[in-house]
């Protein structure tokens, strides 16, 4: 039977399964995937993320991809939360109970959970903006707690600047984001730290939940010229309904996502989420592959990419300077 066949077989069986697990339970069902090399002992990759969003998509995908290459015989079980705190505590629990033999989390809260469990599987992060504040580990050099991974530092003066660039003459910055997650409020305090340097006035909202969400950007949009959005799950989540009230409004919303002007923003600086993905995936091979965690030091992934999308940029009259290298999105 061929190759492709095979793969649509089992894909629509994988398929079928998880929406027969939806329609049993409540909570959302894990998956399993094998992939790599059919030689050697299979070594079980346990990818773990509280919530979605095209981001975290992308940066499962480049780990698992770079995992592939390795030539290992690994198999992911792969755990999403969709937004829900108890269901990723359960998720970690079951990943330590099954003994996998190594973590890999998504972003922030998940790293925290697993770091909170105390148990002795190594872990993985992808893309946590400040571990040590959010005290997954103590040095960047010298990982402590059996956690180690990428870190996606965001560019807040890069990301104004830009924004001076293509809509000078904004007096008064929106910020929108979690504050029970502390890259979003690390983010913003660095933010704030920039304005307060430049002169520059901001307002700010915190939403608990993605249900909060649109309310929360008209009332904002109200009283400021444009907003920024911190590198948040829960505000990225529901993107759609702030470009939708910033639209209406007809203010540039500024993101730290590469993903959030695919999804309406004019304008973000942010890493490639794919490369940061395959940067974990390097990390994890080495652990694999009998590499203590202390020794293997977290990586700070510099965001280089521009991205700016022209349907935004012509309905607010926004002309992108010669000199700028951008990539578009929304032509």
């Amino acid at each position: 039977m061929r190759k492709d066949m095979i793969r649509k077989i089992i894909t629509g069986a994988a398929v079928f399964a998880l929406a027969a697990g939806f329609a049993g339970c409540s909570q959302p069902a894990e998956q399993t995937e094998s992939t790599g090399s059919s030689d050697g002992e299979v070594k079980t990759i346990a990818i773990i993320q509280q919530i979605d969003n095209g981001a975290f998509t992308d940066m499962r995908e480049g780990f698992k991809a770079r995992m592939l290459e390795s030539g290992l015989n690994v198999e992911f079980k792969e755990m999403n939360a969709q937004g829900d705190a108890a269901t990723l505590q359960s998720y970690v629990q079951n990943a330590v109970d099954e003994g996998v033999d190594l973590i890999a989390t998504i972003a922030t809260p998940a790293t925290q959970a697993v770091v909170s469990a105390g148990t002795d599987i190594p872990n993985v992060f992808i893309a946590v903006s400040d571990p040590v504040s959010a005290q997954v580990l103590t040095s960047m050099d010298a990982p402590d707690k059996n956690s180690t991974g990428t870190q996606n530092p965001i560019p807040v003066e890069k990301i104004f600047t830009t924004a001076e660039a293509l809509t000078p003459g904004i007096q008064t910055y929106g910020m929108l984001y979690t504050e029970a997650q502390p890259n979003s409020v690390s983010t913003c305090e660095q933010a704030k730290a920039y304005l307060d340097g430049a002169g520059i006035k901001y307002v700010e909202r915190t939403v608990s939940s993605s249900a909060d969400v649109q309310q929360a950007a008209q009332s904002l949009l109200s009283e400021c010229d444009a907003l920024f959005i911190p590198n948040d799950a829960t505000i990225q989540d529901a993107m759609p309904v702030v470009v939708e009230a910033a639209a209406a409004a007809k203010k540039p919303v500024y993101g730290s996502s590469a993903v959030m002007p695919a999804s309406g923003a004019l304008a973000s600086i942010a890493i490639s989420d794919t490369e940061i993905g395959a940067a974990s995936a390097d990390m994890a091979v080495e652990i694999l592959n009998g590499k203590p965690v202390s020794e293997v030091p977290a990586q700070a992934v510099e965001a280089t990419i521009t991205t700016v999308n022209k349907a935004t940029a012509d309905s607010l009259g926004v002309t992108v300077p010669a000199d700028m290298e951008v990539e578009y999105v929304g032509e």
